[in-house]
């Protein structure tokens, strides 16, 4: 990581509301409740952190990425707008917070692989030394993709979301979601090259990342790349 970020001193008291619902929990993190803090935090970081995993292959910097998040997070709670949303709105913020580190760690031009102190879950069994040796070589493929492309394939590919909620949450539209998605596609398959591997590798992902959709037409304010 570029620098030290800071550690939250998250309050992990009992929370009063366990059955609140998002919208409850939202309403109660605006008026900065304790309980809410806590609730947020227990409800959304496991999720957070593993996305950051996913899209970093670090455990290490996915803890830090989420306590970052969840910093500002709750540092703006009162600007909330939509509690109802709250999930949506966590998740938005989080996945900025690892676009900002994977831009980051490319203007450093860090393009060597980064050895996860615990090989991120892809879906996939690692059940010997080859395996886990494709995941790495993933991993450093990954690090050679623009944020935004890696994000959309991240998102789309590790976490299954469907082009709509890529679309929402990266706040492009759904025809800049699918471009993003062939441009990584397209140079991930180049950079297999023969490696047949990794070639079975991807096209795992390929051949699973056809799920229904909702069609998804253009929305529209497309972003510049990043």
């Amino acid at each position: 990581m570029s620098a030290p970020r800071p550690h939250i001193p998250v309050r992990l008291v009992a929370a009063s509301e366990p059955r609140a619902t998002d919208e409850e929990l939202g309403r109660a993190l605006m008026a900065g409740s304790d309980w809410a803090i806590s609730e947020t935090w227990h409800r959304f970081a496991p999720a957070v952190t593993m996305l950051a995993k996913r899209a970093l292959g670090s455990q290490s910097d996915a803890e830090d990425v989420a306590q970052e998040a969840f910093h500002h997070i709750f540092a703006k709670a009162k600007a909330l707008r939509e509690p109802e949303r709250l999930r949506s709105y966590i998740f938005s913020f989080a996945i900025r917070t690892i676009k900002s580190e994977l831009r980051s760690r490319r203007a450093r031009a860090w393009l060597s692989f980064h050895r996860p102190e615990t090989l991120v879950e892809l879906g996939t069994e690692l059940t010997d030394i080859e395996s886990r040796d494709v995941v790495r070589k993933f991993y450093s493929l990954l690090d050679r993709l623009a944020p935004r492309h890696r994000l959309v394939f991240v998102l789309r590919y590790l976490e299954w979301m469907t082009f709509e909620e890529v679309s929402a949450h990266m706040q492009l539209s759904v025809s800049t979601v699918r471009r993003a998605l062939e441009g990584a596609m397209s140079k991930l398959s180049k950079w297999v090259g023969s490696d047949p591997d990794l070639t079975e590798f991807l096209s795992k992902f390929a051949d699973g990342g056809g799920q229904a959709d909702g069609g998804g037409q253009d929305e529209g304010g497309c972003q510049d790349e990043g």
